[in-house]
């Protein structure tokens, strides 16, 4: 590290999203790319937060409702509803979503720690709150999230 920048807080960046009608962000670094809705093909057996699977420039992909992950019930059929494209234990997913908000820029010491974290060492895919205009952020930590079972079942 260089030495000039020792004490420095250097920014986080996250794209800002919306899910069940409340407002996370997501770590830049793991997504590829932000995508209209386009309809699935729908598989059977599949984990009930699997869609189906989309053909992303002859890659298929599955598509995960992240609505229906958190456990906020199925999202709603919408002409705006958005595909973020993510890099999910080293596996192209698609993630359905209400909408994507915006590209946000915060010092890693302005990420407040989740105050009701787990205690019995399961893993929480919050892993700490952003404060913006008057309203807080979700951090969420897509990798805890989508655990590797859904990759299989996908």
């Amino acid at each position: 590290m260089d030495k000039h920048l020792k004490g420095v807080d250097m920014p986080s960046e996250f794209v800002s999203l919306t899910a069940g009608g409340q407002g996370y962000c997501v770590d830049i670094h793991a997504i590829r790319e932000i995508r209209s809705w386009t309809p699935v093909t729908t598989l059977p057996h599949s984990e009930p937060s699997v869609l189906g699977v989309m053909n992303l420039r002859g890659s298929v992909i599955p598509i995960i409702d992240l609505r229906r992950k958190l456990g906020l019930g199925q999202t709603p059929d919408a002409h705006r509803n958005v595909i973020v494209i993510a890099t999910i234990h080293a596996r192209t997913m698609g993630l359905l979503v209400e909408a994507v908000s915006e590209i946000i820029s915060v010092p890693k010491s302005a990420i407040l720690p989740n105050p009701t974290q787990r205690t019995d060492g399961e893993v929480s895919h919050i892993v700490g709150l952003i404060s913006q205009d008057e309203k807080m952020l979700r951090v969420l930590d897509i990798q805890a999230l989508i655990s590797k079972e859904t990759e299989v079942a996908a």
